[in-house]
């Protein structure tokens, strides 16, 4: 009796059950004030009552002060018997500088789900970067009446997983110097003697060297035993500092560190290269943190990093230079998502932060992984991919889809008026400046002639097989006319549905028929698919995305382009996904060319790769990773 009582408790813990959550009211003030005054003037819950709400376990959160919490990974392992719920992405068309408020949909969205239909529902959203944050762009906790509270702790530090990310990285920028400095001073027997000490009388190999040894195909485990040849070729990784590509990072727009010299005090032996400063979240290790799907696989990960080659032209990895376990020891709280709130009281997961442009712009597998298992079979998890369609989504299915093996129950593709006015032929569009009065005053035809990027977006969402819905996120200055007329023209091009939301105005009551079309949509037949095989060559990957997403007629490869592809590929790295780099103001490669461009000739100017995080990345253009 008492086994059949606690199989019955068990499987009713396993089945689908609403949260009893107490969702906060909100009272939109006309005219709307601003973000921060909106956030302020709401009093979060305290994260462990909104945890509680949610089914997490006491021991399953780690509190940071009265507001976040981190999420700890063995929750996945308590619900791994627990149906996922419905999977719905955010993606846009192609914006002005001003961005056209996804983040603010992905939150009006869940409070309409969840405060106004009464079901679970989590937003996963990116942790963003302190270059947009104290550049013109600003924060993305979203906006109006719908953000993630309190706006402070969302954009600034939040739990220091960009700081962890930062520390990790430059160690390893650290050891690389380090390692070639002594390489370059140093004997093989000091060197030796300095990696393999004697400590007490003995002398052992550590499990990373022993790792090292049979990559080597040395097999011995007495570190007495190894020749004078086996042990130079253990000790020296003979990096060539002209292949060095791991470059220290900082979280913050300084443009006086782009290019750097290295190496100038006395104490480094006239050893002096020039190198940069990356933006931490371009760092490897943030894409690594948001593709990977345990601790494990994390250091796995970071130990597969190739930070340069050695003269001989083979690979140099993380591993090889023996700091992997601790990147890892440094990043053990980061892979943990942090659990916040909505204004209406709804659950946020906020993890990693990488850009769309230079990497894949997307939050963490983890993160949607634990919350798809937190609402349930009927729930929905809604997160963000940056930019526009033709970039983050494209991401989304071909690189995140593949590290988590999620399939998407829907897209909804966000669009503004004075986007499409903007394709259609507008003036441009400069953050800080004024609008002019083309985008403040009805202009039917301008509208019209933008819509010709939303029906591209649409089409590029069609390749993968997913419903798409069009969010039309409205401004006050958009007219009736001019809503109606993107709705309809939405409709007429393929999409599930085309909504008005006003939820930055009313909060979750105002994107209410955007989340009953997104639940109609996730009933919808699913055909999806990606967009190209793993195993083609990497040159023909670069050109389907190129074609079939951008609207190129073909791609071009500068000779470097051409020899990185020849060497990555004689690696063995040719079997990954592609990452490609390019600006996000266009479809085509110039940030000048708005709506449709046709005809033209896709530039690679350079191949990289970041094995780690397990993707090729092309830079198209002038793009620039710092």
């Amino acid at each position: 009796q008492n086994m059949v009582k606690n199989t019955e408790r068990w499987i009713q813990s396993q089945q689908y059950r609403k949260w009893d959550l107490r969702c906060l009211k909100l009272q939109p003030l006309s005219p709307v004030p601003s973000d921060i005054e909106i956030s302020r003037a709401q009093r979060p819950k305290a994260v462990d009552v909104l945890a509680k709400e949610i089914g997490l376990l006491t021991d399953e959160i780690e509190i940071y002060g009265q507001t976040k919490a981190k999420v700890r990974l063995s929750l996945l392992e308590r619900l791994k018997d627990q149906p996922d719920g419905k999977y719905v992405l955010v993606a846009g068309i192609t914006p002005t500088p001003l961005g056209e408020g996804k983040s603010t949909v992905t939150i009006g969205l869940v409070q309409a789900l969840t405060a106004h239909l009464n079901i679970n529902s989590f937003a996963c959203l990116r942790q963003p970067s302190q270059g947009p944050t104290f550049g013109v762009k600003g924060g993305a906790a979203g906006g109006g009446y719908a953000q993630v509270i309190p706006m402070e702790e969302f954009n600034l530090h939040l739990t220091g997983d960009i700081h962890a990310i930062t520390a990790a990285n430059n160690l390893l920028a650290a050891a690389i110097d380090a390692r070639i400095l002594h390489e370059n001073t140093q004997s093989d027997k000091a060197l030796y003697n300095r990696l393999v000490p004697v400590v007490n009388g003995v002398r052992g190999f550590s499990a990373i060297q022993l790792a090292r040894l049979r990559r080597l195909g040395i097999n011995k485990t007495d570190p007495g035993t190894l020749t004078e040849e086996e042990i130079s070729r253990f000790v020296r990784l003979d990096i060539d500092p002209s292949t060095i590509t791991w470059q220290r990072v900082v979280d913050t727009n300084d443009r006086f560190l782009r290019k750097i010299t290295v190496g100038q005090a006395n104490t480094e032996k006239g050893f002096v290269r020039q190198a940069q400063f990356d933006i931490a979240v371009a760092s490897e290790i943030m894409a690594i943190l948001a593709l990977a799907t345990s601790l494990q696989d994390m250091k796995e990960r970071l130990g597969k990093m190739v930070v340069a080659n050695d003269k001989k032209g083979e690979p140099v990895t993380a591993e090889d230079l023996g700091v992997t376990g601790a990147l890892a020891v440094l990043m053990k709280d980061a892979i943990k998502p942090t659990l916040m709130q909505t204004l209406e009281g709804t659950p946020v997961f906020v993890h990693a932060g990488p850009f769309a442009n230079i990497a894949h712009g997307n939050s963490s597998v983890l993160a949607d992984k634990i919350a798809l298992k937190l609402v349930g079979e009927k729930g929905f998890v809604v997160t963000e991919a940056g930019f526009g369609a033709d970039i983050g989504m494209e991401k989304f299915f071909n690189i995140k889809c593949r590290a988590s093996g999620l399939v998407p129950s829907v897209v909804v593709l966000v669009a503004t008026v004075r986007a499409l006015k903007m394709h259609g032929g507008g003036p441009n569009v400069t953050a800080g400046a004024p609008l002019k009065k083309e985008y403040t005053e009805e202009n039917l035809q301008l509208v019209a002639d933008g819509c010709c990027n939303l029906q591209k977006q649409i089409q590029i969402t069609q390749l993968f097989g997913v419903p798409v819905v069009v969010a039309l996120n409205v401004f006050k200055t958009d007219s009736p006319a001019e809503v109606d007329l993107v709705c309809k023209i939405a409709k007429q091009s393929g999409a599930f549905d085309a909504v008005p939301c006003n939820h930055w105005s009313a909060g979750g009551r105002g994107a209410v028929k955007l989340a009953q079309a997104v639940e109609k949509a996730a009933n919808q037949k699913n055909s999806f698919k990606y967009l190209y095989s793993l195993e083609l060559p990497i040159v023909e990957k670069i050109r389907i995305i190129a074609q079939k997403v951008y609207g190129a007629q073909d791609i071009e490869l500068s000779p470097a382009a051409q020899s990185q592809v020849d060497c990555y590929t004689r690696q063995g790295f040719g079997n990954l996904p592609i990452c490609m780099a390019k600006t996000h103001l266009s479809l085509s490669h110039q940030p000048e060319r708005k709506g449709v461009p046709a005809g033209f000739i896709l530039p690679i100017s350079d191949v990289r790769a970041s094995i780690g995080a397990g993707f090729i990345y092309p830079l198209v253009g002038t793009v620039s990773a710092v």
